[in-house]
């Protein structure tokens, strides 16, 4: 029991840092199940051969994310405002 609220203390299965790893792992081995299929498949490429690649939008998309978290942080230090912006 919690002292403070006088209610008992629940714990759910991600209060476990046991879990949490079991949680990751399986996560990691459903990316690789999902790129292994790319190396057997034919692919019709539309734009350039680059594309018939195994794995290229996998790279692709990571990249996208990437990008789009850096610029976010850049965006985040240019629309930075001082804490007292508003009160003057």
């Amino acid at each position: 029991m919690d002292p403070e609220n006088k209610k008992p203390e629940v714990w759910t299965w991600f209060d476990h840092a046991q879990n949490i790893k079991r949680l990751k792992i399986g996560f990691y081995i459903v990316l690789v199940l999902l790129v292994i299929p790319d190396f057997f498949i034919h692919k019709h490429s539309l734009f350039s051969p680059v594309e018939a690649w195994p794995g290229f939008y996998a790279f692709v998309g990571f990249a996208s994310c990437v990008v789009i978290i850096l610029v976010s942080k850049l965006l985040g230090f240019v629309l930075k405002r001082k804490e007292d912006y508003y009160d003057s």
